[in-house]
């Protein structure tokens, strides 16, 4: 089925500035930055141009107008009797490399990657789990499902957290990245629509093009989801497995609340859905934002499947991250699981599993770290780029920076180029879209923050543009 915005969406969400003139070009620039900003999907049908002249009360051939100068410049698709069809004159993807596989090798400033540092309770930690590790020793060291200790740990945080869940639940994975690829490797097959946000964590974008599925985006507008657009895409796409990031969403840190997270996993139940729920922030809020329950709370038939990991919280490094799911679920990923890795390390586990004992301790440290570090980054940006619009989020490591042109990529190589390394927006996006944004992480000291600010600001004259002034794109 044809993905399609009927007019009284597509209105909701056109931000045309008051006394725009003439207004079909300020029309067409709307409908244009939308899908450049993501927050309107590509290959998305837009209502008949009658129609969507009724729901802005302007005339059709102003809507019409519009359209043709949208077809004009590549961003509309239309074929007589069938529609039109949002679009982009020339997709972008990644280069074959990726940008997250660089050389340390000019001493630049890792800010394309939202990592913080180890805890301090991590030596504690290790020393605990050597005076533990030789019980393990007089095992063969495999467990597909995870050491028994760590998964009842993890567990009793679910059940603390309101979600009731056995240790039968869990699987260990090594990380979150590892949980998702096997969660979607087992479940999605080549041609299988899979809905994301958009935008979203770019691994799970790559996971979904190795498995040959078709990706279905869908944007995420300022001010966080709209539940028509989201599930109306998956009505629309027949969507076999949804994933969304619903705590302090990567990257643009919004937090979905309780009334929508029902509502989704509603509407997975009646399309038939799975849905898989990054979880990896979600013990990260700065703010006070009340209690959050998992997605997977809102869950009847066991069609949500969560991911956790230690990497925010606790550190990266030790490579430990979880899967949520029915017992069954995770018997059948475990007999998955052998043809890729077959088991995860003991000694970790045993390390997170004694972290866990100093969850609480650990969330008020970290907590404290990335609020000093978001004030430091937030007043460095409003000093040096004021032209460029961010809200901080409420929880989560990164701000989501609106620029005022669509520059990301030179942006990131003028960066690059001064010693700081940002991730250009197109990175969490499909199809080339999100060139008017970046991602800026606050998980590194205010000092370091500070002075990446000021190299960004100083370079972007490097490729003829200075923030605050006009730039017209090339189209």
């Amino acid at each position: 089925m044809d993905r399609h915005l009927s007019a009284l969406q597509l209105a909701r969400i056109i931000e045309v500035p008051a006394g725009a003139r003439p207004y079909y070009k300020a029309l067409a620039e709307a409908v244009r930055t939308l899908i450049l900003d993501g927050r309107l999907a590509v290959r998305v049908r837009l209502p008949a141009e009658r129609h969507l002249a009724e729901a802005l009360r302007v005339s059709r051939t102003t809507v019409t107008t519009a359209y043709d100068r949208l077809r004009e410049q590549g961003f509309l698709e239309s074929r007589q009797g069938a529609g039109s069809w949002t679009a982009l004159p020339d997709p972008a993807a990644l280069g074959a490399e990726g940008p997250w596989i660089v050389p340390d090798d000019a001493g630049r400033l890792p800010l394309h990657c939202a990592a913080p540092p180890a805890t301090p309770y991590l030596g504690d930690a290790i020393a605990e789990a050597g005076r533990a590790y030789h019980r393990y020793a007089l095992g063969m060291g495999y467990d597909p499902v995870g050491v028994a200790p760590l998964r009842e740990a993890i567990a009793r945080r679910y059940g603390e957290r309101g979600l009731a869940t056995r240790p039968e639940q869990i699987m260990v994975t090594a990380g979150a990245q590892h949980a998702i690829h096997l969660v979607m490797t087992l479940l999605v097959g080549p041609g299988d629509p899979v809905l994301v946000e958009s935008p979203t964590f770019p691994h799970a974008i790559d996971v979904a093009r190795l498995r040959g599925a078709r990706l279905v985006p869908t944007g995420i507008q300022e001010d966080g989801w709209h539940m028509d657009l989201l599930t109306g895409a998956m009505r629309q796409s027949a969507a076999r497995l949804a994933y969304v990031i619903p705590d302090f969403q990567n990257p643009t840190g919004h937090l979905m609340g309780d009334a929508e997270r029902a509502a989704l996993v509603a509407a997975a139940r009646r399309h038939d859905t799975t849905v898989l729920a990054d979880e990896t922030w979600a013990e990260l809020a700065l703010d006070d934002v009340g209690r959050r329950s998992p997605l997977a709370a809102f869950d009847t038939d066991g069609r949500v499947i969560s991911v956790g990991s230690a990497s925010k919280l606790w550190w990266g490094g030790l490579r430990v991250g979880w899967i949520r799911a029915t017992a069954a679920l995770v018997r059948r990923l475990a007999l998955f699981r052998a043809s890729v890795d077959i088991a995860g390390a003991v000694f970790e586990q045993l390390v997170v599993t004694h972290l866990f004992d100093r969850l609480e301790e650990t969330r008020a440290d970290r907590c404290r770290s990335l609020r000093a570090s978001r004030a430091a980054l937030t007043e460095a940006l409003r000093e040096e780029l004021p032209s460029w619009s961010f809200t901080p989020p409420s929880g989560g490591g990164s701000l989501w920076i609106r620029l005022d042109a669509p520059v990301a990529t030179p942006l990131a190589d003028a960066a690059a180029a001064r010693g700081v390394r940002i991730a250009p927006g197109p990175w969490f996006g499909v199809d080339g879209t999100l060139e008017r944004y970046v991602r800026i992480p606050f998980t590194q000291p205010p000092d370091v923050l500070t002075d990446a600010v000021h190299r960004i600001a100083a370079g972007t004259g490097s490729y003829g543009y200075r923030p605050g002034e006009p730039l017209t794109p090339t189209l």
